[in-house]
């Protein structure tokens, strides 16, 4: 039988169109506990390439022959050896060109909503890292928010739209994933914008997103002002998009809030996140729709396959929103962090622009799931 090579996008179709999908993982146990690819209709069996070098005859039981069947390793060659012993064997089965390598690095563009003057706001689905970047269209201008290190996806869509990007802004100092922010801006002439408390230790230009700053984009409207929402880093800055959506990068997500310890600063910076979750943001319209620049679990995922939600709808929802006592609240984002993310303070230096690694290097930086959050 022919191998059916499936690309990551396919994989995200099936994800955010809630298909069924069954997984062969041929990576190690432990990988695959930490990290895989999530569908909420997926099922899964996780076997170790080495195990099946004797043949696959004892797992075809366990393999259904009423959906698609993935075979799935790091890289895509383990995965492609067993994909071939399963047609070998009778199986109508594909495999993930790339790996998870590849599904690390997909992102999906899904429309959000419009902006002023028939704009357009985007969200950049980054689904096997649980990246979420920003793109705002209006009057042939673009603004990017929070974009990851793969740069072309960005400017080539912008050629799409045939609009030219003119501003770039990361809402904090990322410490989960590259940045491709200043390298936009270097590649398009767009101002670079970085909160000043975050950017002692940068070493490029950059113009700072301060309190009261309001960057005009065609007819739209994206508002710094009286945002500054420091938590997750003390330079932590939320925007406002025409009066509607509310970007809180890594402060506030749809099931959980940040984490405020990749600084080392957790105790001290503790009382700002609070501050800012239960004072800055108490006083925003409810109505005011939260795109956050991380999610971690896929049920945060519309059915569109976009993550956002009111504001006032995680005023009742989210527990982190939901704890009265100061001492609780200390205790929950301090004392259950989950793991630092992978490489965190290399990706921090990296985002300072004190270090330049080379792709391969960027790519093994970032692999593993999104621990941005607080559990």
């Amino acid at each position: 039988m022919m191998l059916r090579k499936w690309t990551a996008a396919d994989v995200a179709r099936k994800v955010i169109e809630n298909k069924e999908l069954f997984i062969l993982d041929v990576r190690n146990a432990d990988a695959f506990e930490e990290w895989k690819i999530e569908g909420h209709h997926f099922q899964y069996l996780n076997i170790p390439y080495f195990e099946l070098l004797d043949g696959v005859e004892e797992i075809l039981p366990q393999i259904p022959t009423n959906m698609d069947v993935l075979v799935v390793c790091a890289k895509e060659g383990s995965s492609i050896m067993v994909a071939e012993m399963l047609s070998e064997a009778g199986r109508e089965v594909g495999y993930l060109e790339g790996g998870m390598k590849a599904w690390s690095m997909h992102i999906e563009p899904i429309k959000v909503g419009e902006l002023a003057g028939g704009g357009e706001l985007y969200q950049f689905v980054r689904l096997g890292k649980g990246c979420l970047s920003y793109m705002a269209i209006s009057e042939g201008e673009a603004a990017i928010i929070d974009a990851v290190r793969f740069t072309d996806v960005f400017t080539t869509f912008a050629e799409e739209k045939g609009v030219a990007i003119k501003h770039v802004l990361d809402t904090h100092l990322h410490a989960d994933h590259i940045s491709g922010g200043r390298h936009i801006a270097s590649q398009t002439g767009a101002s670079y914008y970085l909160p000043p408390k975050d950017a002692e230790e940068v070493v490029f230009d950059y113009t700072p997103l301060t309190d009261g700053l309001t960057i005009q984009l065609g007819a739209s409207r994206i508002e710094v002002g009286a945002l500054y929402s420091p938590g997750h880093t003390i330079g932590s800055t939320s925007f406002v998009i025409d009066e509607q959506y509310l970007l809180t990068g890594d402060i506030l997500f749809i099931d959980s809030i940040g984490r405020p310890d990749l600084a080392g600063l957790a105790e001290d910076w503790v009382a700002d996140l609070r501050e800012t979750l239960y004072s800055r943001y108490r006083k925003l319209a409810d109505g005011l729709i939260v795109l956050p620049a991380h999610f971690m679990i896929l049920d945060e995922l519309n059915n569109d396959g976009t993550v956002a939600k009111r504001l006032g709808d995680l005023f009742e929802e989210n527990h982190g929103l939901n704890v009265e006592d100061e001492d609780v609240f200390r205790s929950m984002v301090t004392d259950n962090l989950p793991p630092q993310p992978n490489a965190y303070q290399e990706i921090r230096q990296v985002n300072m622009g004190k270090i330049t690694p080379s792709h391969e290097e960027q790519t093994e930086m970032e692999i593993g799931p999104n621990r941005c959050a607080v559990r």
